[in-house]
């Protein structure tokens, strides 16, 4: 999926109190996170949706757009955000995909239980995905290594040439790939 372009879309969100709509051109033209998660009401999914929520601000700072996906409702999102303190603070929008077709638009529908798998999909402002993350069931993603895989692949994006060394932090040296660099590391 890396390096594939979104495929088009539309669905109905919710985001900061209202129902809007939703498509693959809402997001061309800036950097978008889109976080699928299994569904609303459960476990692990608000810890990391809180998580993702905390980092926002950050986010959009960063001209960043963070889409939440799930095979519920418009519906059961707005009933999740209205009862829960954690699902209550997120400001980005939340997409119900209840026929699955966008979860299966990027590979990751659990068929047998109409679920989607914990995935996250960083998308440049082409909408060409530029990196992929899943875990199992059991297992929780991380905001900050998130905003940390963004901001690489926004400085690769804007430095042709450079590409970001294994726990990569902005600021920190690039390297070069290069002819001479083989076997220097």
């Amino acid at each position: 999926m890396i390096n594939t372009a979104i495929k088009p879309f539309s669905a109905k969100a919710y985001k900061q109190g209202q129902f809007v709509d939703i498509s693959d051109s809402d997001v061309t033209g800036s950097w978008s996170i889109f976080f699928f998660y299994p569904a609303d009401f459960t476990f692990v999914c608000p810890t990391e949706l809180g998580d993702v929520a905390d980092h926002y601000a950050e986010l959009q700072a960063r001209g960043v757009e963070v889409y939440s996906f799930s095979t519920d409702t418009q519906f059961t999102h707005k009933a999740w955000h209205d009862s829960s303190d954690t699902i209550g603070k997120i400001n980005y929008t939340m997409v119900g995909d209840p026929t699955g077709t966008i979860t299966r638009n990027f590979g990751v529908m659990r068929e047998a239980e109409g679920l989607a798998d914990r995935a996250t999909f960083i998308v440049d402002p082409q909408g060409i995905i530029q990196a992929v993350e899943m875990t199992a069931e059991g297992i929780g993603r991380d905001a900050s290594d998130l905003l940390r895989k963004v901001k690489a692949a926004q400085y690769v994006a804007s430095n042709p040439g450079e590409a970001c060394p294994a726990k990569w932090k902005e600021g920190e040296a690039t390297l070069a790939p290069s002819f001479d660099l083989v076997g220097k590391i």
